[in-house]
Order: C-alpha cells, then structure tokens, then sequence
C-alpha cells in the first residue's frame, strides 16, 4: 500500500520522525519544567512507536513502563511538589554559556560523525528479515544480551549498584540538624531510662466547712 509514492510505513515513521523531533525540542526549550516533563513523556511514547516499527515489542513495551510509567510519574510529582524558582535558576544561564556552547558544539559534531551517511543508509543498513509467526523478541534479546554482551551487562549492574549504595550514603550522611536515631540505643534502653518514680508525702484534704469558707471569701473578693 503507497500513498503519494511512499510506502505506509515509511509515512508512519516520517509521522513518528517529526512528533518525536518536536517533543524533544520542545522540552529543553519550554519554561515550565511541568511541560518539559510531559513533552518528554510524548517523546518517549513516540520512540516506543518508531522501535515498535524496527519489531523490538520488548524495548517498546519496557520504554512505556519503566520510562512512562514510573520514572517520568516519579519526575512529575518532584516536579509539582517543590515550588521550583524558575527566575533563580536562569540567572546562572548566561554565566554557563562560555562553557555550554562548546562542549554543545563538541556533542553535536560527534553526533554527526557517528549518525551520518557514512554509517547510516539504504546501503549500509540491511533490510531485516522476515521472521517466522513463533519469533519471539523477548527471548532473541536474551540470548544475544546473555551471551554475546554478558560482560557489559554485568558491568552496567555493578554501576548501577554502585549509584545506589553513592544515593544512600549521600542521603544518609551525618548532619547536626537531622533527628538520627541510633537502633542499637532503642533496644539497648531500660525502663529506668524512661521511667523516674517519684515519692512525695501525702497531702490531707481539708474538711467541707473550711473549702466552704473560702468560695465565699472568693465570690465577695476578699
């Protein structure tokens, strides 16, 4: 089926192709972070479509629920709860520029030379091959994630591990105005830490005549 000489598939991925290049323009040039956030989520879902179109079900179907579903809810409640100062926040924007500009210029050059005609085209890019009704790609990536890159996956694991255990101990470290509690001291404590008994002698009451005595005295302000 072609309409206008293009295949629908090529018409569906030059759709995809623009959405997704206007979501992420339109992240990192809006002001409100809370639309930068949602246009970021739109990206995400139409990188989801376009790898959906390069028949990887898996990473489409794990971009929407990890990246959408959790990390970009995640950024949105961070985002809505803290009163971000927007004006406060560009006010180091220029002072950044000397810097930004070129390592921004250095990034885009290098993505130049790696997505350029000379790694990338009709005749550097194979057509995939048909693939029979019981392919499945979830087990595919396994296999090659499994065993032809099983070192770099173990390797991203222990990064990973080791952001965590860094996020912990930045979090956790000692400060003066934090309410730390020690465990051990909670169950190394005694009921006579928490409890002081006191003894005091026993206080008589007075007869009903003399408390009488004195609401009277009270009422006529003596």
């Amino acid at each position: 089926m072609t309409f206008f000489g293009l295949h629908f598939q090529d018409i569906v991925f030059y759709t995809l192709a623009i959405i997704l290049l206007f979501a992420a323009l339109s992240v990192i040039t809006t002001r409100n972070p809370v639309y930068a956030a949602l246009y970021l989520v739109l990206a995400f879902f139409t990188a989801a479509g376009i790898w959906l179109l390069l028949e990887a079900e898996f990473l489409a179907i794990a971009l929407v629920l990890v990246y959408v579903g959790a990390v970009m809810v995640l950024f949105l409640f961070v985002v809505m709860m803290l009163d971000i100062n927007l004006d406060k926040l560009r006010e180091g924007f220029w002072n950044a520029l000397p810097i930004a500009l070129p390592i921004g210029g250095l990034m885009a050059v290098e993505m130049v030379m790696i997505v350029g005609v000379r790694n990338f085209g009709a005749d550097k890019v194979l057509e995939p091959a048909a693939h029979p009704a019981d392919y499945s790609n979830t087990a595919e990536l396994g296999r090659v994630l499994y065993t032809d890159y099983l070192l770099a996956f173990e390797l991203a694991s222990v990064v990973l591990l080791v952001a965590i255990v860094a996020a912990i101990a930045l979090t956790l470290r000692d400060r003066k105005e934090s309410k730390f509690i020690d465990p051990a001291m909670q169950v190394s404590v005694k009921k006579s830490d928490r409890i002081r008994i006191l003894k005091m002698d026993a206080v008589v009451e007075e007869n009903a005549e003399t408390l009488s005595n004195v609401a009277e005295n009270a009422k006529e302000g003596k």
